[in-house]
């Protein structure tokens, strides 16, 4: 190390040099930032600023995501609203097409309405099919494909590949509960012996079970002249069992019937030991074992039916049980006016009760011909009750089969094991139960998701760090469905506009419009429209409150990386004059010399 030679002088002039070179320094750096508009060109550059700096912008960051996210998810919002508010007013129109027609204030219009909901039900099916940037909306989370098939396909099927439509189900159904025998008496047994007409139900327990009218009760207005005998009927007890051991995730569609006598459906999961909770049941040591956990499960409830995918191939063997039954006698007191009044009940839990009153002949609608003997009378009581069945299954019965029918078709599933009902026939082409495995047989008309038990959250969109918004929706829906199952009876099935035929449009009409316009408390399109409305206000709400947000910390940033172009040219003013000066001063002291200064 070698030591400089000390110099009078010598620590005063590199000082000096110091602070010209500093002061040069922070002259080019305030030139820098008067053409830039920035503090400095690096976070070290801005000091104890940097840590404020980046936080602040780390924070613009999460909130420029979110507000690109909010922006995406509210087009997103916005299609499938007017899309769910499009499918509201379709089925809100023919509601109240329905009305009109069913008052008599439209009468004329019957005969057009199946083009019309032909119509309409491409409309709806075009509005679940709604997409937005290559990507279907209202398919949960499958978003690759249209999530619903075309009108035509749903309808008639693809004959090609041996798969029915919705009409081939109607049709089907409406054969399996009016019966094939003339008059229709809705599979219910009508016979006379004497002065005794005898209505019970089927002896089959798969047919009373399923199909047909039930007998729910029997009265007569003069005991003396019509003698009633009703013995309630006792439904048949279900034995579950499967083909073979279910594994974890097989389904089982369990038909029950309700205390109404309409019917329902009950779909239950397989789980392993310590899976299970609702709409589940425990995978036992053995497929008898499951069995018997799938009854428990459903304890408490009349089970019709069960369907499954083969396997498990799970099975329902009905056993026990008695059929309702009617016997009336004619007696020796009756007189013109007496009536005898029996009640059937539908599968939707509806029913329809048959008056019928003796007369001096049979020429008005509802009476029967007082005979020469009870034995004469009870011959036109029959004929007079076969009529009154065959009506009743021709208008009710029939539109209640075809509304119960479409919806089985659009509550069928791609899942294996939920394929719509079918119904087994005999070698004599009698309808005696349903299918236990349905699968390959019927158009599956919903090709989305249908694994969650919550539509709106197959799809969400972040909008803060602890927030997310759910948009998702399904195309198979309850609301949708019930829209979709009104229009499709409607398209499949022709009115005239005669007198004749409004007692036939009046029970498809009454069924029709609850579909279309569920009761209180029950799941509606409007009801969807709601919540896609909900999100839609929360989704606008954290944008804005994230926009203001990112403008204040954009003003913290600014403040730490910005300068204020009219402050810098004055500190570079007074740099300039201050090293003006310096150089000046410097200049003087350097031509300084002793004869000089003397």
């Amino acid at each position: 190390m070698t030591i400089a030679p000390f110099a009078a002088g010598t620590a005063a002039a590199d000082l000096n040099t110091q602070r010209l070179v500093a002061m040069k320094a922070s002259l080019g750096t305030i030139s820098n930032q008067i053409g830039s508009g920035r503090t400095a060109d690096t976070y070290g550059g801005l000091g104890s600023g940097r840590t404020q700096s980046l936080a602040a912008h780390a924070q613009i960051s999460a909130l420029d995501s979110y507000i690109a996210a909010a922006g995406t998810g509210a087009t997103r919002v916005s299609l499938a609203s007017a899309s769910v508010q499009q499918i509201a007013t379709l089925g809100s129109n023919t509601w109240s097409s329905l009305v009109s027609a069913r008052t008599g204030t439209g009468t004329t219009a019957r005969s057009t309405m199946q083009q019309i909901a032909a119509g309409q039900l491409g409309g709806t099916l075009d509005a679940l099919n709604q997409s937005t940037g290559g990507q279907y909306i209202m398919g949960g989370r499958v978003t690759d494909r249209a999530p619903v098939e075309s009108a035509a396909r749903i309808l008639d099927g693809d004959p090609a590949a041996g798969l029915d439509g919705v009409r081939t189900l109607i049709t089907e159904r409406q054969a399996a509960d009016l019966g094939t025998g003339s008059p229709k008496t809705g599979r219910l047994d009508l016979s006379g012996s004497g002065a005794s007409v005898s209505l019970s139900e089927s002896q089959s327990l798969g047919v009373r079970t399923n199909f047909g009218f039930t007998i729910a009760g029997a009265v007569s207005s003069n005991p003396a002249g019509l003698s009633v005998a009703f013995q309630p009927g006792a439904p048949a007890s279900a034995t579950l069992s499967f083909a073979s051991q279910p594994k974890d995730g097989d389904i089982v569609r369990v038909s029950v019937r309700n205390t109404d006598g309409s019917e329902a459906f009950v779909d239950l999961t397989a789980r392993t030991a310590g899976g299970g909770g609702e709409g589940t049941f425990a995978i036992g040591a053995d497929a008898a074992a499951s069995a018997q956990n799938l009854t428990a499960a459903l304890a408490g409830r009349t089970v019709t039916g069960v369907q499954s995918a083969s396997p498990p191939g799970a099975t329902a063997t009905l056993s026990g049980g008695n059929p309702a039954s009617a016997t009336v006698t004619v007696g020796a007191g009756l007189q013109a006016g007496d009536s005898v009044q029996i009640t059937v009940g539908l599968r939707d839990g509806t029913s329809k009760t048959l008056s019928l009153k003796a007369a001096a002949d049979n020429k008005a609608a509802g009476t029967f011909a007082i005979g020469a003997s009870p034995a004469d009378t009870a011959a036109n009581l029959q004929a007079a009750l076969a009529t009154a069945l065959d009506t009743t299954a021709g208008t009710d019965l029939a539109a209640s089969s075809a509304t119960r029918a479409a919806s089985d078709f659009f509550a069928g599933s791609s899942s294996p094991g939920l394929s719509p009902r079918r119904v087994a026939l005999d070698a004599a082409g009698n309808a005696t139960a349903y299918v236990a495995d349905p699968s390959g047989r019927t158009l599956i008309w919903y090709k989305g998701d249908d694994t969650s038990a919550d539509p709106r959250g197959t799809a969400t969109v972040p909008v803060s760090r602890d927030q997310s918004v759910a948009i998702g929706v399904q195309a198979n829906e309850v609301p949708f469905r019930k829209t979709l199952s009104g229009l499709a009876v409607l398209a499949t099935t022709s009115f005239d506009d005669t007198d004749a035929d409004g007692r036939r449009f009046d029970a498809y009409s009454g069924r029709l419009q609850t579909l279309f316009k569920p009761g209180d408390g029950q799941p509606s399109v409007e009801g969807i429209g709601s919540e896609l409305s909900l999100a839609s206000a929360q989704i606008a709400t954290q944008k804005s409150q994230n926009t203001a947000t990112k403008a204040v910390l954009q003003k913290t940033v600014d403040g730490v990386e910005s300068v204020t172009t009219e402050e810098a040219a004055a500190k570079l003013l007074t740099l300039q004059t201050q090293l003006q000066a310096s150089y000046q001063a410097t200049s003087m002291l350097s031509k300084l010399t002793l004869t000089s200064y003397l």
